[in-house]
């Protein structure tokens, strides 16, 4: 997975950011000023930047300026066209405005480091080993032959693990964007994922809600 440098002065959302990105298996590294930022960069790679625009000692754009080899998202509550215009100039991947919801920043960072190649590319657990660029999934060692639509859910759920996915959002990101199916076809292709890879200690059902893929003991 990915190692992601968050550079927010506010505690609290710095905190979230943080969290939610090591639920879905990523490294974060917490920073409040741009002083703090440079010398963790100088100290270790990143794979991505989540650059707060706005913060007591510089601001974002600064920063970026002397770390420009990284891919970036400007997080801000500044949401003039002209910061945004600024910020892509900069060589800004994308550009998130506050408030914001939490999902979209983490489906945001998976879009940065899909088009970056810096996203995983397999992943593994309990026997279990799916090649995300072959798009093949095995089970102790042994091709499993899933259709195109159950891989695309099991990509979805993995992705996003220890989220709670409504059927609406799994049908959104798994089907296509016109699928105009009953919910009912999740709950179908959910079991035959939990049949066929013996996955039902981690595909948990939420009620009155969708599934969440359990990575936790």
């Amino acid at each position: 997975m990915a190692r992601i440098l968050i550079l927010e002065d506010e505690k609290a959302i710095n905190d979230l950011v943080a969290l939610n990105l090591g639920m879905i298996g990523h490294t974060a590294v917490q920073t409040f000023t741009g002083r703090e930022a440079l010398k963790a960069a100088a100290e270790t790679p990143f794979d991505l930047l989540i650059l707060d625009v706005m913060l007591p000692d510089t601001n974002g754009f600064a920063v970026y300026e002397k770390l420009r080899d990284i891919p970036a998202i400007f997080l801000t509550a500044l949401g003039e066209t002209a910061d945004k215009v600024k910020g892509f100039e900069r060589g800004a991947d994308d550009y998130i405005v506050k408030p914001f919801e939490m999902t979209e920043l983490l489906l945001r960072v998976e879009a940065v480091l899909r088009r970056t190649h810096r996203s995983e590319s397999r992943y593994r657990i309990d026997g279990l080993e799916v090649d995300f660029e072959a798009k093949t999934v095995l089970k102790d060692g042994v091709p499993v032959d899933l259709t195109l639509q159950e891989y695309a859910l099991l990509e979805v759920l993995i992705k996003n693990r220890n989220i709670a996915l409504s059927r609406q959002r799994l049908m959104r990101e798994a089907w296509d964007v016109s699928f105009l199916g009953e919910s009912r076809t999740i709950d179908v292709h959910i079991q035959r994922l939990r049949k066929k890879l013996g996955l039902d200690d981690r595909i948990k059902t939420i009620y009155r809600l969708g599934y969440r893929f359990e990575e936790t003991p």
